[in-house]
């Protein structure tokens, strides 16, 4: 029996939030990711900023520039993740078989539903309907046998579709598109391929799999059943999170030394609640700087033990901070923090020094406030600097 795979997106999400929120953003340009004033980057965009060539990613100025009319909203993560978990939810109602992608997006398995739900196209079609009554978003559904055609399908519907790719169909559905559609096939790729002359899916397909492995290694093997429309891997919940980060696009380049600590305090501390509430600690840190003149660099430094304390985890930071200007005094336009090499929470005490015990209590009692207050409810002084930087803005965090 051919399997019935599903892939769910909803359509520009961050924006569909902010307009179920407030009807009447419904039919404007709307940008989610900063304000006009902001060095950030697009988190998102209404399919009507869109069309003035607003997308993901792109410079908060140059979205100004492109489409001065649009609406930006800085964003608010804590209402996107309800939504989020409230989307999950819905999708859980159908099937066990679910692995979230982000998130606004999932597969879902539904082979062998159909004496419960009837046709995979009807369950979908309840799907949908059940994500615009309950959270007032539109979703694109995607359907077919294997996750990388469904996937496609899903994108091509957009917004607010349905697309079925019947079982033996895949590989003619497929191959008419360009090659950019296809999961996995990045820039490079479609570089490297635009040189053979290929640009289609139909035409990747064609190609000899010694070929595919010669230029792209083991994963041109991959890609090249995909563009068969061949994808055997199950739809499964994702294993463990292997590392937590957070990163900031400063108002203004900068060296002055205080805001730059200030903001990677703030940054810590929102990574140490990450970890805390996945009962984690980290023995790896590594810091993210992106220059004046877009140079970005990293820097690690692996703890003799393991934390999920803020402090422990921000000396670290502020040690990789000053080494790397020491060595590069050049004004910062980006700053991050990430933590790896995550393991169980299982602290071992020290009777002789038992202070980072009583930090750890301290950031598990503050993480109860700003769960139930909001994350800003309590500031600690190394992030005053930031109120002074941005009294009457939520701080974008990418």
């Amino acid at each position: 029996m051919p399997r019935q795979i599903l892939h769910i997106d909803l359509d520009a999400f961050f924006v569909s939030v902010e307009q179920a929120l407030n009807p009447e953003l419904r039919g404007k340009p709307v940008v989610v990711g900063g304000h006009q004033d902001s060095r950030g980057v697009v988190a998102c965009a209404s399919y009507e900023a869109r069309a003035f060539g607003l997308r993901a990613a792109m410079p908060i100025i140059t979205a100004q520039r492109l489409c001065p009319q649009a609406i930006f909203i800085s964003g608010n993560f804590a209402t996107y993740r309800e939504y989020s978990a409230r989307f999950m939810h819905i999708l859980a109602d159908f099937s066990p078989d679910m692995e979230p992608g982000g998130l606004d997006e999932a597969y879902l398995d539904l082979t062998g539903f159909e004496p419960l739900y009837g046709p995979v196209r009807d369950a979908s079609l309840r799907i949908k309907a059940r994500v615009k009554s309950e959270l007032g978003l539109t979703a694109s559904i995607g359907i077919a046998s294997a996750k990388v055609v469904a996937k496609v399908a899903s994108d091509l519907s957009k917004p607010d579709g349905l697309i079925e790719v019947a079982p033996g169909e895949e590989k003619a559905f497929l191959s008419p598109l360009p090659v950019k559609r296809l999961p996995g096939v990045g820039p490079k790729i479609q570089q490297t391929l635009k040189r053979f002359g290929i640009t289609t899916i139909g035409q990747l397909a064609e190609l000899p799999v010694p070929f595919m492995k010669k230029n792209f290694g083991v994963y041109g093997e991959v890609i090249h059943q995909y563009a068969s429309g061949i994808d055997e891997s199950k739809v499964e919940m994702p294993g463990p999170v292997k590392s937590i980060s957070r990163e900031m696009t400063l108002a203004e380049d900068t060296l002055d030394l205080r805001l730059l600590k200030a903001t990677l305090r703030y940054l810590t501390e929102r990574v140490g609640a990450d970890l805390r509430k996945q009962g984690k600690q980290a023995r790896c840190v590594t810091l993210k700087l992106r220059y004046a003149d877009f140079e970005t660099i990293t820097r690690s430094q692996t703890m003799k033990t393991p934390s999920e304390v803020d402090q422990v985890i921000f000396d670290a930071g502020v040690n990789l901070l000053e080494k790397a200007l020491a060595q590069r005094r050049f004004p910062v336009r980006l700053i991050g923090i990430r933590v790896s090499n995550l393991e169980s929470e299982a602290r071992q005490l020290d009777m002789l020094d038992n202070s980072a015990q009583r930090l750890a209590h301290l950031n598990k009692a503050i993480d109860k406030i700003r769960r139930k207050y909001g994350f800003r409810a309590i500031e600690t002084g190394r992030t005053l600097p930031l109120r002074e930087e941005f009294p009457s803005r939520t701080y974008i965090v990418e």
